[in-house]
């Protein structure tokens, strides 16, 4: 792809003009022929949901409560189980709109290739699987010809992020609408902030801190009957070729926030982390706390913070400084250094950002226009990301360019039930996991 042929001072350019012209994705795009958005005379739009898990079943839940003539006629899934309680989900949450889910048994399909056929049924297409297999499912709906909605992250390790660049521009040739569901894109006290940040109001950007740190998660316990590889897809937040560790899967949100303050994305990363409560082998390899300093080109440096620790304080929050105030995120309120407030967000004018990103790209469809190509900036927060856990995993200070043109693929060769997955435990149950200065990337 040319784009990534660009040095960084060239792609991080491009990045800082795109960002001017999206605040939430939107672009100035023309109005097309609505033949070329949802196929049929009916005026429906069809809808598939690829992966039924818990986020899956939210955001076709979203879909379809939009104002828009939409149907839900296709669902994919690795396990019955989960496509089957995820549709009674769908129908209950929806209530009276129950009947825009009109997915026939024939439509509902099983297994590892099973979003291919699930494409093929829709208009638009909900990726919503572990984000291991975000880049091949998003480069299938791109391929067709289908809108997307794809939850973040977009990818797990760097090859990843390449294929879903490579689609990205092809999804922009077509003129299919994107959206990644980095939703304070969408949320208006996080929009309103921008607005005044972009007016000077805090003057130039100095610093940013962001967390994510919160208690304990899920865990899925192992049942015998299981393969290694089902294990893994049922217990997939903790393995790095599904989740890319909760700095890519949930941090994420925070350091877009970052990027989008910033106007562009790091440079490097250095950082520290590992496995200090979360030590279990039912936590397979990922760590429990990071903590990443990422460097940008401006030379303003972001801290980032993420754990997971029961009975430790929470907080899940961006702070943006500059040289005249500072912008609280969480509490959507704008101070000068003495702690005056120069703006503060009426709580009361906030939406639901989950469901506006859902709203806005369903009602471009509608009208036939093209106006969301979050796809790029998907992959580039990913990747700030990923650096970020490449950094606290190995010890060293990761470069951006390093990082995306290594190569570093993280999944199997193979997928299937039967197939081995990229890790395996030892004799006793456990996982390998990285150690800071001991694992090497990229030597």
């Amino acid at each position: 792809m040319d784009n990534e042929k660009k040095s960084h001072g060239e792609g991080r350019r491009d990045f800082v003009k795109q960002t001017t012209l999206l605040a939430g994705g939107l672009l100035a795009m023309p109005i097309l022929s609505k033949a070329n958005y949802f196929s049929g005379s009916t005026g429906v739009i069809k809808i598939a949901l690829i992966g039924c898990g818990g986020r899956g079943t939210g955001a076709a839940t979203q879909a379809l409560s939009t104002k828009e003539n939409v149907q839900l006629v296709a669902m994919a899934d690795a396990f019955p189980d989960r496509l089957s309680n995820s549709y009674n989900d769908i129908k209950e949450a929806l209530g009276d709109k129950a009947n825009r889910v009109n997915v026939p048994e024939s439509n509902k399909f099983l297994g590892f290739d099973a979003y291919k056929q699930a494409i093929a049924l829709a208009d638009v297409v909900i990726l919503a699987t572990p984000p291991g297999f975000r880049p091949i499912h998003f480069e299938e709906a791109v391929r067709q010809g289908k809108h997307v909605f794809m939850e973040k992250p977009v990818a797990t390790d760097p090859a990843g992020i390449k294929k879903v660049l490579e689609a990205a521009a092809v999804a922009k040739t077509k003129k299919l609408n994107v959206v990644v569901g980095l939703q304070r894109r969408y949320q208006n006290s996080y929009r309103e902030l921008y607005k005044r940040f972009q007016d000077g109001m805090i003057g130039d950007m100095l610093s940013a801190q962001v967390w994510w740190n919160q208690g304990a998660l899920w865990v899925k316990p192992r049942k015998p009957e299981y393969t290694e590889m089902e294990y893994q897809m049922r217990n997939w937040y903790y393995f790095n070729w599904l989740c890319g560790d909760h700095i890519v899967e949930q941090h994420i949100h925070n350091i877009d926030v970052g990027n989008w303050f910033m106007g562009q994305t790091p440079v490097t990363a250095s950082g520290m982390g590992g496995r200090a409560v979360r030590t279990g082998k039912e936590y397979g390899e990922i760590f429990d706390h990071h903590f990443v300093e990422y460097r940008y080109a401006n030379g303003v440096v972001m801290n980032s913070q993420c754990r997971h620790w029961k009975d430790a304080p929470s907080k899940v929050d961006e702070e943006i400084v500059g040289t005249k105030g500072r912008i609280y995120c969480d509490k959507a309120q704008i101070v000068d250094h003495k702690g005056k407030v120069l703006y503060q967000f009426d709580k009361k004018q906030e939406n639901n950002p989950y469901q506006t990103e859902h709203d806005e790209l369903f009602a471009a469809i509608a009208k036939g226009e093209y106006k969301f190509a979050d796809a790029e900036r998907g992959a580039h927060t990913t990747l700030s990301a990923i650096i970020g856990r490449l950094a606290t995993y190995s010890g060293q200070v990761i470069d951006w360019n390093v990082a995306l043109n290594s190569g570093l693929d993280l999944h199997p060769k193979t997928y299937s039930f039967d197939a081995i997955p990229p890790v395996t435990p030892d004799a006793s149950g456990n996982y390998a996991y990285a150690k800071p200065g001991i694992t090497k990337y990229f030597t």
